[in-house]
């Protein structure tokens, strides 16, 4: 468990751009816009990377693939 999840009670895992491009087959730059642009939520790390909610994205993916 990371010490951001300690903090913060949260159990949910914290995915990179780069995995959420490989989940929707995109590039992880097309993440990183679809965050920009408020399609997707994302966290700031202390050092300014974006991280995404696991489940947000599984719910996402869910709900874009119609199941």
């Amino acid at each position: 468990m990371s010490k951001f999840q300690q903090l913060t009670g949260e159990d949910d895992r914290l995915l990179t751009p780069g995995e959420v491009a490989s989940i929707f087959r995109v590039d992880p730059k097309t993440v990183t816009r679809w965050a920009a642009a408020g399609r997707l939520d994302s966290i700031r790390t202390p050092g300014g990377h974006r991280r995404f909610r696991e489940s947000q994205i599984v719910a996402l993916f869910d709900f874009e693939a119609g199941i």
